[in-house]
């Protein structure tokens, strides 16, 4: 007798900061210097740029915050919380003040 398997529809997951924070996707650990030394594996370099993946709605809406999805920043890691939504864990939930910077390029 053949089993008949029922799949239930898995819809996506997201994430969504909520008050004054954004989700930030971690730059890769760097394991070279910028003078070309190789470090080994178990010495890292805390990463702190990172990219905007979104913004909570407070943020988007507040002029004083010039911050949008997809800006790289510089954020100080202190107080971010990681999302354990997928396997490297690179996500985090940073509150606004802890972004300390944007980089920008002139058009």
């Amino acid at each position: 007798m053949a089993k008949s398997i029922s799949r239930q529809n898995v819809g996506l997951e997201t994430v969504e900061p909520i008050g004054d924070r954004v989700l930030i996707r971690k730059d890769e650990d760097r394991k070279i210097t910028k003078v070309g030394i190789h470090l080994p594996d178990k010495i890292e370099i805390p990463t702190i740029t990172g990219r905007i993946v979104t913004v909570s709605t407070v943020i988007e809406n507040d002029p004083d915050y010039p911050i949008q999805q997809y800006d790289k920043v510089l954020f100080n890691p202190k107080h971010s919380i990681p999302v354990d939504f997928e396997g490297d864990n690179r996500l985090f939930v940073v509150p606004i003040e802890d972004v300390v910077a944007i980089f920008r390029r002139d058009a």
